[in-house]
Parts: structure tokens; C-alpha cells; sequence
């Protein structure tokens, strides 16, 4: 994961078709151990203000409905600090989004990069 530990994310955007697809990715990544996602969620610890903050956005059932892009903007909007519900003094956000029947998997780290690209035009 980038070089990051499950201790190093302030808040996660991750895929919700389901609500066990939300607590096996929360096992999977390492925030808790298999089988006690029910417990780390009912103990609070995805709400604002937990552990791990998750979906600040409202998930799939709210905002834009767009299951990929959605996470990602609201990624960008943690790392930018213009979410509507910011994580104070996030400075990493995981974003998890799942395809097909939950075997294709795609991880992005949104945090800002620190460096720059080269120009198309090197000088001569």
C-alpha cells in the first residue's frame, strides 16, 4: 500500500455494493483482524470522528451514484481539505474500489505528490 500501514490512513473511501464488501475490505486491508469488522464498525470506529473515518461522502447511496469516480472526488476532497464532512488534519485517504463479482480490485493513495514532471520540451 504505497508504503502505508493500516495506523497510517486517516480516512478511506471504499466500494459499498454490499455491506459485507465494506467489512471483508476492512479485514482484508489489515484496519481490523477476520472476523471482527462487525464489531470495529459498531464500535464507531468508521464514523467521523473514529478511528478510521469511511465514505465521508455517504457512499453509494447518496451524492453522484457514480460507484468509482465518487470515491475518488471525495478522496481528492479529503487530501484537498474541501470535503463537506472533513477528517481533521487528514493527510492520507485510501481509496478501494471492487468490480465483477468482487475478484478485479483497484487501490489509489490521492495524496499530493511531491514532485514534478517533466516538461514535454526539455530546453535545448
Amino acid at each position: 500500500m504505497a508504503g502505508l500501514q493500516p495506523k497510517d490512513i486517516d480516512v478511506a473511501q471504499l466500494y459499498d455494493c454490499f455491506t459485507i464488501t465494506v467489512l471483508m475490505t476492512l479485514e482484508d486491508y489489515g484496519f481490523c483482524r477476520k472476523g471482527e469488522a462487525g464489531a470495529f464498525v459498531a464500535d464507531g470506529a468508521i464514523e467521523v470522528g473514529g478511528r478510521l473515518p469511511v465514505n465521508t461522502s455517504g457512499g453509494l447511496l447518496s451524492e453522484t451514484g457514480m460507484p468509482g469516480l465518487q470515491l475518488v472526488m471525495e478522496g481528492v476532497r479529503q487530501m484537498r481539505g474541501t470535503a463537506t464532512l472533513q477528517v481533521a488534519g487528514a493527510k492520507t485517504c485510501l481509496v478501494s474500489n471492487q468490480g465483477g463479482t468482487m475478484h478485479t480490485h483497484a487501490t489509489l493513495d490521492p495524496r499530493p505528490l511531491t514532485w514534478t514532471c517533466p516538461s514535454p520540451n526539455p530546453p535545448s
